[in-house]
């Protein structure tokens, strides 16, 4: 585990962490005027190894060598030269930090972090960090790299979870969630149940590896929520023709891959992004990892959950109610999370990926994402 402190005065900027991976969903702009959530679990931090926020430059001012050097292989609508290595907390696990009201720049419900650091430290006054709540945004707190450092928690174990361990404590993510609106609609509703932004996210950055994964044909996935969820953009995005790629789920716990599956959807590990690897014969399938709670729910679903009970119920008692109701809508995939991460695959300067790239033109991939 870890504290921040002030880079200026060493003042302690936060409670004691451990850190995770980013989650896919960290620069997510989910619809208009939505009330999403905190972004980061109580007692986390992840780190964005790339920069993000302003200054921007169009990618045409962008050299190719530069970009090739920043892991970026497609063009892209801008760049950021913002400093690389942003740290994101919980805003509740932020200590000794006022927000500076000339920074308070957003768009109409909240702080966006437009103007730059918004947040300094209480005691030398050093621009610290970033508060963004404004709608449609994840509720965070991106402390700045360069004015913070991190100091170790002493007696902390930092050794990575096991996987055993990963499936003892960790949990799946539901699928479909309420979803609140910060104004009503013409209908006078604020809110209803919508497939789970969490998964958008994470699901446009598996079905970018999962292009990549193709080399160029078909691919099929597991009937059901799988299905659900990658099928419909795989058919839209790939030729029909070729004998199809197979992707099957695998990861702890599931029997062992067939043999002749070609792609393998597997978990990548909370805390280092690792994906889980086979041993055996299906060591050979190309691995696509999934964000682990969305691969959790797609091969451990819980169906039919009730509401926990509230008030003094008695341990392990449940009230009877209905399961989420299912969207209406098909799924739809995170466009902007998608395109991030397939413009970072070097696959995407093959011949056959360029196919893919112009589809993308097309007003038909509006209907998948």
């Amino acid at each position: 585990m870890f504290v921040f402190v002030c880079a200026g005065c060493g003042a302690t900027l936060t409670a004691p962490l451990s850190q995770v991976v980013l989650p896919a969903h960290a620069h997510q702009q989910y619809g208009n005027g939505i009330q999403l959530p905190v972004l980061m679990e109580p007692g986390t931090f992840a780190v964005d190894p790339e920069p993000w926020g302003p200054p921007w430059r169009r990618w045409e001012e962008v050299d190719p060598e530069e970009a090739e050097a920043r892991g970026i292989y497609a063009p892209v609508a801008s760049v950021s030269d913002g400093a690389p290595g942003a740290i994101v907390v919980s805003p509740g696990d932020v200590r000794g930090t006022l927000l500076i009201p000339e920074k308070a720049g957003g768009y109409c419900c909240g702080l966006t972090g437009a103007d730059g650091p918004n947040m300094a430290c209480e005691v030398c006054g050093l621009a610290v960090a970033v508060r963004i709540d404004d709608c449609s945004l994840w509720q965070a707190v991106w402390l700045a790299p360069d004015a913070v450092r991190r100091l170790p928690v002493d007696g902390a174990d930092a050794e990575p979870l096991s996987w055993g361990q990963v499936m003892a404590e960790g949990t799946g993510t539901p699928p479909f969630e309420p979803v609140t609106a910060v104004w009503g609609s013409r209908l006078g509703l604020n809110n209803w149940w919508s497939w789970s932004p969490r998964w958008e996210a994470a699901a446009g950055r598996a079905l970018a590896h999962l292009l990549a994964a193709s080399e160029g044909r078909p691919v099929t996935v597991p009937d059901g929520l799988v299905n659900e969820v990658f099928q419909r953009a795989l058919d839209a995005l790939l030729p029909g023709g070729p004998p199809a790629r197979r992707a099957v789920l695998a990861g702890p716990g599931l029997p062992a891959p067939d043999p002749d599956a070609d792609i393998l959807l597997v978990p990548a590990h909370p805390q280092t992004g690792e994906p889980w690897t086979p041993g055996g014969p299906a060591a050979s399938a190309c691995p696509v990892p999934v964000q682990f709670g969305v691969w959790r729910w797609l091969a451990y679903p819980e169906r039919g959950l009730p509401v926990p009970a509230s008030g003094r119920m008695p341990d392990g008692v449940l009230r009877d109610e209905s399961p989420a109701p299912h969207p209406h809508d098909f799924f739809r995939a995170d466009r902007r999370t998608f395109e991030h991460a397939l413009v970072r695959l070097p696959v995407v300067r093959s011949p056959w990926m360029h196919e893919i790239l112009d589809r993308l033109k097309q007003p038909m991939t509006g209907s998948i994402f």
